[in-house]
């Protein structure tokens, strides 16, 4: 899919609220789930999402095998639908890792435990809850 998903508004709102993000890899193995936070999130003017890594290094290495991830988020303190409690997302993608450069500059002055810096490019961003 050529066309990049625009993050709704819904989607913003739930990233200012704290919960768990999880992110999905796989290589040659079974998938491998890390958790991460909500507010490690930051999400660039052309809708990439950064996410500071200091382990992440199983997924960095199916990473280098398969670029796809998967995301899910959430928070029980945004409405999702029918205005029932709590909305979340599952957000496909493709990864790479940075270890320099200017979005790598902008996170570790935000995060500066991170030894490298998870971008996500999003294909798709779908609604869950």
């Amino acid at each position: 899919m050529d066309e990049k998903a625009k993050l709704s508004e819904k989607f913003y709102e739930v990233l200012q609220h704290e919960g768990v993000v999880s992110i999905v890899s796989w290589g040659n193995d079974e998938p491998h789930i890390a958790n991460t936070w909500n507010s490690y999130l930051v999400v660039t003017d052309d809708e990439r999402i950064l996410i500071p890594a200091y382990g992440l290094r199983k997924t960095q290495n199916n990473v280098k095998i398969n670029n796809q991830v998967k995301l899910t988020l959430g928070t029980r303190h945004v409405s999702g639908y029918k205005d029932y409690p709590g909305t979340g997302f599952l957000i496909t993608g493709t990864a790479k890792f940075l270890e320099s450069g200017s979005d790598y500059d902008m996170m570790k002055e935000k995060f500066s435990f991170l030894s490298r810096v998870l971008e996500i490019t999003v294909i798709r961003a779908k609604q869950t809850l």
